[in-house]
């Protein structure tokens, strides 16, 4: 009996490869539509975070608050009194847990100057200056809007520009980053009551930012569940940074000196953009599932009613 010839065999092997490759990509396209008949919540968060363009939003966000955000925090600071300024400082330092370098940099930076050296910089940057830097920190607050509308679907004709909301967002999250230091210390009773007034806080926040940046266009029970989502990771982040943030910051400012915190910081604000777009996005499909949709308030998806945004909310 003859055997095969080596060429005869090598013909086979591709063929074979060929057959099992069909077949797992069968099986997989079989084990794919059965996943989304028996959870199609799954299908519509992959779709929408894909719709939003995760990483897109997430870097312009990021870019935006470290180059228009962090300017205007440094000019609150030396305009603030010194009571509102220590306590800005303690905020930054207890939520990133800065110490040593990093925390003597921070004090640098925010804190009280050599008599005078105050009053030259307020005049050095004047009135018109930190109205520039002001208005050019409203693209944090139209980066944040954008994202708002991608993650529910709202085309760009069914936006509201009003000056006030972009202006109103910010003076808000001043605000907040004045008071997380406390608010993260349970007021002095610990972390067993800082962490949910914090999650709460944070879940406060998250809901009037959507709120606020699209114009009361949603109902507000509609906006919960990416405020929720949204609070829980950006609170888990700010704990989790406690951890790295010190000794990285620290690192970076030995061995680059002042400019060595930048790019560590820019990759944290990355993150945390990261968190906020997926938790916002995510939110916002779950929220227009037909069944929490009914129970919400919520806009049907474009999936569901390609005209779902032609009529206002009830």
């Amino acid at each position: 009996m003859r055997g095969r010839t080596p060429s005869a065999r090598g013909a086979r092997r591709p063929s074979r490869w060929r057959a099992r490759s069909q077949r797992l990509i069968t099986a997989a396209k079989r084990r794919q539509q059965q996943a989304e008949n028996r959870f199609p919540v799954i299908t519509h968060v992959i779709e929408r975070l894909v719709s939003v363009n995760v990483f897109d939003s997430a870097t312009r966000l990021a870019a935006q608050v470290f180059l228009t955000a962090v300017p205007l925090l440094f000019v609150v600071a030396s305009f603030a009194p010194e009571a509102v300024r220590e306590q800005l400082i303690d905020s930054v330092r207890t939520t990133f847990g800065l110490t040593g370098p990093a925390a003597a940099q921070l004090r640098d930076l925010l804190g009280t100057t050599p008599e005078g050296e105050n009053e030259d910089f307020r005049s050095a940057v004047g009135l018109v200056g930190g109205l520039m830097v002001l208005i050019s920190a409203t693209a944090v607050s139209r980066a944040a809007q954008r994202l708002c509308k991608r993650a529910w679907e709202i085309p760009r004709t069914e936006a509201r520009i009003a000056v006030w909301r972009w202006v109103a967002w910010l003076a808000a999250w001043m605000v907040l980053l004045v008071v997380q230091g406390p608010v993260r210390q349970g007021f002095g009773v610990g972390l067993w009551l800082g962490i949910p007034l914090g999650l709460a806080l944070q879940t406060a926040v998250w809901w009037w930012t959507q709120h606020l940046l699209l114009g009361g266009r949603l109902a507000p029970r509609a906006l919960l569940p990416g405020a929720v989502l949204t609070a829980v990771v950006v609170t888990g982040l700010s704990f989790t940074a406690r951890f790295y943030m010190p000794h990285a910051l620290n690192r970076a400012v030995e061995a680059y000196g002042s400019t060595g915190p930048v790019f560590v910081l820019l990759s944290w604000l990355i993150v945390v953009c990261v968190g906020v777009t997926v938790s916002m996005a995510t939110g916002a499909a779950i929220a227009q599932e037909p069944y929490l949709a009914r129970r919400l308030g919520s806009p049907p998806a474009r999936w569901a009613h390609p005209g779902a945004w032609r009529q206002p909310p009830p």
